[in-house]
């Protein structure tokens, strides 16, 4: 058993040296695993660029209607051009999204709280890797608590949701979690992202923080960085090329795109930071362009 009072805080991230494990394919901690796998990460993750901009809409399953996301109908179709991944519940995709839409399909697949409850992380898993098979979904996000009451709850959710994807060749994506009384700090995503990773998530979703490229250097599997509260165009473009900048593989945004004044724009401007290497200025100048 570790003995947590002797170890120290990590120094040596080698953050000139790239993933040692890298004998082919194109994404960091992937190289191991089955050719499914890989195919469904490859659906996510642009294979040319390595990254990915995925579009995150999945709030109202404990938030229910969100500002933006009244009508999914008509809000959500619009984006699907622009990004390469889907980020959404199951009843969202099958009511709202066609079939044909073409993109990569990561389910929500952790439930159980609502924004009535002070404490959302006492979640269950709340679909089965049958019904992921159905819909022909490429990837299951969960929720994960990393120091909270529900702590182990969620990392159950996760461990089984990995376990039971592994059968199918189906990747899980482990979503770092902040509540009202957990750390924005560098100690505490270094501590979430990495435990989520060894506990067999094949993508990590985090928030950016300072030093972030210790984050990303010290976990080995794929980051994404969530997009969080909605803040003002630019700064969201700034945030999205920061994330890549810091070695994030992606953005999972949901409010900066579909609040934004223009969400189509916004999107297609997020995806020149991602994959073109656009910079801030280069992205907004292009973004109001549009608008």
């Amino acid at each position: 058993m570790a003995d947590k009072d002797g170890m120290n805080d990590g120094k040596n991230y080698g953050l000139d040296t790239p993933f040692a494990q890298s004998e082919g394919f194109f994404l960091k901690g992937i190289d191991h695993y089955d050719w499914g796998t890989k195919i469904r990460m490859s659906r996510i993750f642009n294979p040319e660029s390595g990254k990915t901009v995925m579009l995150a809409f999945d709030h109202g399953y404990f938030m229910g209607p969100t500002r933006g996301l009244e009508r999914l109908d008509l809000v959500v179709p619009p984006l699907i051009p622009h990004v390469d991944a889907l980020m959404a519940t199951r009843g969202a995709l099958r009511s709202c999204v066609k079939p044909s839409h073409g993109r990569a399909v990561v389910v929500r697949a952790s439930a159980g709280s609502s924004i009535l409850n002070d404490d959302l992380s006492f979640e269950n898993r709340g679909v089965d890797i049958e019904e992921v098979v159905r819909m022909g979904a490429d990837c299951m996000a969960v929720q994960v608590f990393i120091g909270s009451e529900g702590q182990m709850q969620s990392i159950k959710n996760l461990t089984d949701t990995v376990d039971a994807g592994n059968r199918f060749g189906i990747p899980t994506l482990g979503v770092v979690a902040v509540g009202k009384a957990m750390e924005r700090t560098i100690r505490y995503f270094l501590l979430a992202t990495r435990m989520i990773a060894e506990l067999g998530a094949h993508i990590v979703k985090t928030y950016y923080c300072d030093d972030f490229e210790q984050v990303t250097a010290a976990c080995p599997v794929p980051i994404v960085v969530a997009g969080g509260k909605k803040v003002a165009e630019k700064d969201a473009l700034d945030l999205a090329w920061k994330a890549i900048d810091g070695g994030a593989l992606g953005v999972d945004m949901g409010r900066n795109i579909f609040q934004a004044e223009n969400p189509s724009a916004m999107a297609q401007a997020i995806r020149k930071v991602v994959h073109h290497n656009f910079s801030v200025d280069q992205a907004y100048e292009y973004y109001c362009d549009l608008k």
